[in-house]
């Protein structure tokens, strides 16, 4: 490895969660790192999510599994209800015997609580440096390094960048040029206080009540004394991706038919925050020269596996152990992190899809979904999650690893 006086330089883009943890694992390898992030300041919106065993072995291998265990809600179970009739469809157990298997727990934890518990360990570290206000618009590189340029014509320079400015990346803009897929799924978002939360749903497990063209879900917050609730149904207009305050309103129309017991939940919130969902078909190349793309810019996924972030997570100790393997060459590393990356994020974008299909089915596509895991036993459940969750940081470079 370099020593400090030819140590790696590297910039990262974007200081979400991807980001945060690029620039960590990034350090941990040895690379001094210039963060630059668009906002004011270094943050995170948005409610909950969830973290599969993977995200949890990610964040160990980052050093902050610990601060996010302190600060995640324990899951009893994954759970799928049919919200026509309110029966449950399938009950997947994730207490002890699910912890052994994995090596790890299923979490529930605010997004702003997850942000913090990477940025505690990013502060902590001496090679990695912040700068905010700092909107990144184009991208210059050579045999020498790479050069990204703001909203200012202020340049950055360094041996390598990694984008990790979300679906609608600079970076990736500057490296292929596509454009996202809007889905027309938009998703409704809203925390509320345990009192507020009705009593016969105060379950301690993410629930998804699955529903015709539409679902809900819902799951506890910081030690149970919040709730996160997420709706999301097929719009009926022509959506533009983004996110903007929601009504209420809008939420009911979508949800006439489902049962009163879940549907008690949309009475709750009084605010909604509104996400018209994107992603994008995968592709073959992330990496150009000593450029690269990480979590949402490269492989933006709808939230039906619940793997956005962990993804992320994933890819960010990928990058490190690359950067390790390849001794700072940043051009091989990053061959070496899309080899192992793009099969896998596309295997868990596709099976997001088909979920999403799945939990919105109507008709006989319904009778068909509510009998698909009939006598199912809890072993045979993991044995089918076994591809994701069971990812780890020690074969994270494994090709066939998807």
């Amino acid at each position: 490895m370099h020593s400090s006086n030819t140590r790696r330089s590297a910039i990262v883009v974007g200081g979400g969660i991807g980001g945060l943890a690029a620039a960590l694992a990034l350090a941990r390898a040895d690379v001094r790192v210039l963060l630059l992030e668009q906002a004011p300041q270094i943050g995170e919106i948005g409610a909950g999510i969830q973290l599969g065993p993977n995200a949890f072995t990610a964040l160990d291998a980052l050093g902050a599994g610990e601060a996010a265990r302190n600060r995640a809600v324990f899951t009893d179970s994954l759970t799928l209800m049919d919200a026509t009739n309110a029966k449950p469809v399938v009950r997947i157990e994730t207490g002890e015997r699910f912890r052994e298997r994995f090596g790890n727990p299923y979490g529930v934890i605010h997004r702003a609580d997850i942000h913090l518990s990477i940025l505690e360990a990013v502060k902590d570290n001496p090679l990695i440096q912040f700068r905010t206000d700092t909107q990144i618009k184009s991208l210059e590189q050579n045999d020498q390094g790479v050069t990204v340029i703001d909203q200012h014509g202020e340049r950055y320079s360094a041996d390598a960048v990694i984008g990790c400015d979300g679906v609608k990346s600079a970076v990736r803009a500057a490296l292929i040029g596509d454009e996202p897929r809007v889905t027309g799924h938009v998703v409704y978002r809203a925390v509320v206080d345990v009192d507020n939360m009705p009593e016969d749903l105060r379950i301690n497990a993410p629930v998804v009540w699955a529903g015709p063209h539409c679902h809900l879900v819902h799951y506890p917050l910081r030690g149970g004394r919040q709730y996160n609730l997420v709706v999301t149904f097929h719009s009926r207009g022509q959506e533009v991706w983004g996110v903007r305050d929601g009504s209420k309103e809008e939420v009911l129309s979508y949800f006439e038919g489902v049962h009163a017991l879940p549907r008690q939940m949309l009475d709750r919130p009084t605010s909604w925050k509104r996400w018209a969902t994107a992603d994008r078909d995968p592709v073959e190349q992330w990496s150009f020269g000593r450029a690269t793309i990480l979590g949402d810019a490269a492989h933006p996924m709808t939230q039906y596996m619940a793997q956005g972030a962990c993804q992320a997570l994933e890819d960010a100790v990928t990058l490190g152990v690359a950067v390790k393997a390849a001794d700072g060459d940043f051009v091989e590393a990053f061959k070496r992190y899309e080899a192992a990356r793009i099969p896998r994020t596309a295997r868990v974008l596709y099976s997001a899809r088909e979920m999403g299909r799945i939990y919105h089915a109507k008709g006989v596509d319904r009778l068909v979904r509510n009998a698909l895991w009939v006598g199912r036993t809890q072993d045979q459940f993991y044995d089918s999650l076994q591809w994701l969750y069971g990812w780890s940081a020690a074969n994270c470079l494994e090709t066939g690893a998807v």
